[in-house]
């Protein structure tokens, strides 16, 4: 979000100006120029380039802080779904192949919102005002969509360290190729789509859609508590409804050459009929906790990191 412009239409008033360019100058308004926003009174024209790289640096600054801050949860939850029956949990080595998912983490989260944020723009000038969260669904799907190519190989080598199969990353990717093949290293693939495409859709819809709302009620553009609550709340509602795929993703990831599960249907079936319909659930505590902090941390991190490359481009344009 830039600094405010002011836009009058002043005409050729005189220095002193009278009554009727006095009420010109009083009706002038305040626009407020941010590239990023879903709604807008005025918007600049659309460039393309800026808001993918824009989009980039936002989204691995914020995916990197986020999960920097986050990993002990996300393994206790990992070593909680992938338990069976009588298993002991291991609390050892929570940041556990941290550094290798870092490295993971940092494209995929510039490459999905790189893509979520140009998609976004021209989705919601393509559908009317009352369907903008069916643009907000399509564009986070989207991105999601582009993000699994590494995303997937990431969580694969993530969670295989996470559960003390593996000691360092290389040596996880290597192993795992040596082993399985290209294959292992996107095991669980489908599930991972099943779970993670809906999830990028629902979270960036909720948000988008809460924001726009907040923003109409407050008549001004959101602080960063703010953005940050409203992340929060999307991402543990989120979180929650999307549990029963995570759990099965983890099921499929963790496996590797054992194969316990011939697919997605196949690994529903086992779970239910060995540990009943509560297993789906394992793990909801930490996953709703994790993602919804997590929401809170990468949606404030990222309104900034746009706002703040947002005034950069804005003072750019001043000194030209």
């Amino acid at each position: 979000m830039g600094p405010p412009v002011l836009s009058t239409d002043g005409g050729s008033c005189p220095s002193n100006p009278p009554a009727i360019c006095r009420s010109k100058l009083a009706k002038s308004t305040i626009e407020l120029r941010k590239p990023f926003a879903s709604v807008t009174m005025k918007e600049e024209p659309f460039n393309f380039l800026r808001t993918l790289c824009d989009g980039v640096v936002a989204g691995a600054t914020a995916g990197v802080v986020v999960e920097t801050v986050l990993y002990p949860i996300d393994t206790i939850k990992t070593r909680l779904q992938a338990a069976r029956v009588g298993s002991k949990i291991h609390w050892k080595g929570l940041y556990s192949g941290l550094a290798g998912n870092l490295a993971g983490v940092l494209p995929a989260s510039a490459i999905f919102v790189g893509i979520y944020e140009p998609t976004k723009q021209q989705l919601v000038k393509m559908f009317p005002e009352n369907l903008s969260a069916v643009a907000h669904l399509t564009a986070g799907a989207i991105g999601g969509l582009a993000a699994s190519l590494i995303r997937v190989p990431t969580e694969v080598v993530k969670q295989r360290m996470q559960t003390g199969q593996f000691t360092s990353a290389p040596n996880a990717v290597r192993l795992i190729a040596a082993k399985e093949g290209i294959r292992g290293l996107y095991a669980g693939y489908n599930s991972f789509l099943l779970r993670d495409l809906p999830f990028d859709a629902i979270q960036f819809c909720i948000y988008e859609q809460l924001r726009i709302g907040y923003k109409i009620a407050a008549r001004r553009e959101l602080n960063d508590p703010e953005n940050a609550l409203i992340g929060a709340f999307a991402g543990a509602i989120t979180g929650a409804v999307t549990t029963p795929l995570d759990v099965m993703k983890t099921r499929l990831m963790v496996q590797g050459s054992a194969s316990q599960y011939k697919g997605l249907i196949n690994c529903a079936q086992t779970i239910l009929k060995e540990e009943g319909p509560a297993a789906f659930l394992k793990g909801i505590g930490p996953r709703v906790l994790w993602i919804g902090i997590g929401g809170s941390i990468f949606f404030g991190v990222l309104e900034r990191t746009k706002l703040l490359l947002s005034q950069r481009h804005f003072d750019q344009r001043i000194k030209s």
